[in-house]
């Protein structure tokens, strides 16, 4: 066993809205455990897939935008024992996957990635904290099998 499979991660996935294209338990489980860094000792997460309306809610609510988004990331308390929620919109990652050409599972992959580092502190505020992040998406993203996503 290696050190990352070695930590424990709690994963909870929540499906508040359907399409047959959401990725399956296990495949969120190996992106998750692929985007913790090295110095997380053990995870509490939850995933949530919601639809526009509860997206909306939230993205209004806590970033005062008052409309839908791919990705949310709720962080509870930092490594070494990382807590947080992600919320995933699927009407809006399932449309801008065909509008960008990619896969619904290699957009999903990168929003699960994307929202994970942010539970981590990741940002992308400014062009040296983005290109930062950008990196580390790519990287994790290229170990797991999936294309650049930029």
């Amino acid at each position: 066993m290696n050190k990352r499979e070695s930590r424990a991660l709690s994963l909870t996935v929540q499906y508040a809205s359907a399409a047959a294209e959401l990725p399956s338990r296990p495949r969120l489980r190996r992106w998750v455990a692929a985007a913790l860094d090295g110095g997380t000792a053990s995870a509490a997460l939850t995933l949530r897939f919601t639809d526009a309306e509860e997206s909306r809610t939230h993205n209004h609510r806590f970033r005062g935008k008052d409309r839908a988004t791919n990705v949310l990331s709720f962080p509870y308390a930092p490594p070494p024992a990382l807590a947080g929620d992600l919320l995933l919109c699927v009407p809006v990652v399932l449309a801008e996957a065909r509008a960008q050409g990619k896969t619904a599972v290699a957009h999903f992959a990168h929003l699960v990635v994307h929202g994970m580092l942010h539970l981590q502190a990741y940002d992308h505020d400014n062009d040296a904290d983005a290109q930062r992040m950008e990196t580390r998406e790519r990287e994790i993203l290229a170990r797991l099998g999936y294309p650049d996503p930029y």
